[in-house]
């Protein structure tokens, strides 16, 4: 059953098209693959579920809502969640502290009660309690109380994807999550993609230009060139497509 259904997407930049009638789904509990050369239209199509970008046409749906409809904050409040390329943690906050951050699009606090102080300190026990137990499944737990400033790269893109489960995502959309690893780091990222999936019972909407991590973790995998979709289906049968190993995967001699 799709969760994401994308249909006759268009997306114009001036005279430029950067999405041309791009359809299709993203089934319920499934890694799907979004791969391309730069340009190819894949951070627009984030960009549009996340509400930056408006369409020249077509429609977004997510779990039976219209995504068009919605604004930005309404869309995380759903359950799209999505990481971004370039890291946005606090250096000078302590790393559960920036975790505790990706819950606020579920805070239950009014004006009023703010100024009361009602609830607040439940609520940010509730939010501790829940983003220490993230940080402890994806292996983080020792540096918790640690501030960011200083930790490792692989480290902060932990971070990063802990701080947005921390909202209960039904969806998530990971853009290009393995820019900057090293070659054991990307591995890990594999295992971790993987894991969270069956861990968090999630949807997961890949970006990346690693093909090795594309393949080994999607059970779909989606082609773009030019904003136009050329391939679409099984990792396995994407992988032996003569087109796409030509222009994106390379010769296979």
């Amino acid at each position: 059953m799709a969760l994401l259904e994308v249909r006759d997407l268009t997306v114009q930049f001036g005279g430029v098209q950067a999405l041309s009638g791009l359809s299709f789904d993203v089934d319920r509990g499934e890694v799907c693959g979004l791969i391309g050369p730069n340009g190819a239209g894949k951070t627009t199509l984030f960009n549009v579920i996340s509400r930056i970008y408006d369409p020249a046409s077509g429609s977004v749906r997510f779990d039976g809502r219209d995504v068009l409809a919605m604004q930005a904050h309404e869309v995380s409040q759903a359950g799209a969640v999505r990481t971004f390329q370039n890291l946005a943690l606090w250096p000078r906050m302590s790393v559960l502290e920036n975790v505790m951050v990706g819950a606020h699009v579920e805070g239950h606090q009014t004006f009023v009660s703010a100024m009361l102080d009602l609830g607040r300190r439940r609520e940010e026990s509730e939010y501790r309690t829940r983003g220490f137990q993230i940080l402890d499944d994806l292996g983080l737990a020792r540096v918790a109380f640690d501030l960011c400033a200083g930790l490792p790269f692989g480290t902060l893109k932990r971070i990063e994807l802990a701080r947005s489960l921390i909202s209960r995502p039904t969806m998530l959309m990971l853009d290009e999550p393995a820019t900057g690893l090293t070659h054991s780091e990307v591995a890990e990222l594999g295992e971790l993609i993987v894991e969270v999936r069956e861990r968090y019972d999630l949807t997961i909407l890949l970006v990346e230009h690693h093909m090795g991590l594309v393949m080994s973790v999607s059970d779909n995998v989606v082609v773009l060139d030019s904003g136009r979709k050329i391939a679409d289906g099984a990792a396995t049968d994407v992988r032996e497509d003569p087109a796409v190993v030509e222009a994106y995967l390379g010769s296979t001699t």
